[in-house]
């Protein structure tokens, strides 16, 4: 196991090692190259480097122009104004055209910590989701995080990665038989009772429920399901006939999230028990990143709690 890195500083390296690889990567922030870690990048490929300053929006249409010329731009700055002050251009000048340019939301979710509401993007992941052609993805950790870039390198289309801005635990480096495939979940345990489809760093919450439920008798499923959109249905459809309930872990909105999607496919292809874990459709508030989560009930501890309602439902 890698220890813990923050899935910011994975991405942050992660141009770098592939800036050679990849001589059509060119990397765009909106000044916050320190917070969002293209500062590497920035000090070994400054010709491929641009800040555009708090101009999100001009940043974003500067982007779709540089992939229109074949190059791969990747745009930065945090969750909430990637998703939130930028979306007009994101879906006019990106996703309508199917221009190939990576938005890379940082700092998403409650873990922001301090900066409190205004920095906490909790809805994201509908803004994008709502969005035709938009590819979401949200790793985990450190090490699927990297595979996430390079895949993200190699796909031709508009797509949208969220990082974290806290330190968390890699997982995925051990699991055994783990496969990263844009699209496609990944089981990182298998059960009987339930199964937990979790995002970005509630996967490690799920792991952690995992264990605590197995004290009680409860063997629970845990998929990983770093790409949001399009959803792995044939994933969930599995899950939901072979364990009979489901629940879903995100650090975002119980709207229009991993839980919405989940939601979606469900009722239409396999009607099946449900419970949402995530922010419970508010806003969030300044502290400690681990102060915050508590409050919100991010935590493993409010996670068992939602699987036992899932498997209160299913009987």
């Amino acid at each position: 196991m890698a220890g813990k890195i923050a899935t910011r500083a994975a991405y942050g390296e992660a141009l770098v090692e592939l800036a050679e690889k990849y001589p059509e990567l060119v990397v765009f922030d909106a000044d916050l190259a320190n917070a969002t870690m293209t500062k590497g990048f920035a000090a070994k490929y400054p010709e491929r480097f641009f800040d555009m300053g708090i101009a999100e929006c001009n940043m974003t249409g500067v982007a779709a122009g540089m992939a229109a010329c074949g190059y791969k731009p990747f745009t930065n700055t945090f969750a909430i104004f990637a998703s939130g002050r930028a979306w007009e251009q994101v879906r006019n000048s990106i996703a309508y055209p199917q221009l190939n340019v990576k938005v890379v939301g940082s700092h998403g979710g409650l873990s922001v910590g301090e900066d409190g509401a205004t920095h906490q993007g909790n809805e994201d992941f509908a803004l994008m989701r709502a969005i035709p052609n938009m590819k979401v993805v949200c790793p985990c950790d450190g090490h699927e995080m990297k595979l996430a870039v390079e895949a993200l390198l190699n796909y031709e289309g508009p797509a949208y990665l969220r990082l974290g801005r806290a330190a968390v635990e890699t997982v995925t480096d051990e699991i055994e038989g783990y496969q990263f495939e844009l699209d496609k979940a990944a089981t990182l345990a298998d059960g009987k009772d339930v199964t937990v489809i979790a995002t970005g760093m509630c996967v490690q919450l799920a792991l952690k429920a995992r264990a605590m439920m197995e004290t009680e008798g409860i063997s629970v499923r845990v998929i990983d399901m770093h790409t949001i959109k399009p959803l792995d249905g044939e994933a969930v459809k599995k899950a939901a006939l072979e364990t009979g309930c489901i629940v879903t872990s995100e650090e975002h909105n119980i709207i229009g999230g991993l839980g919405g999607a989940v939601a979606e496919y469900l009722s239409e292809n396999c009607p099946t028990p449900l419970v949402r874990h995530g922010v419970n459709d508010e806003f969030g508030r300044s502290g400690t990143a681990a102060a915050v989560l508590e409050h919100y009930g991010i935590t493993a501890e409010v996670l068992c709690e939602k699987i036992r309602e899932a498997l209160t439902k299913k009987k």
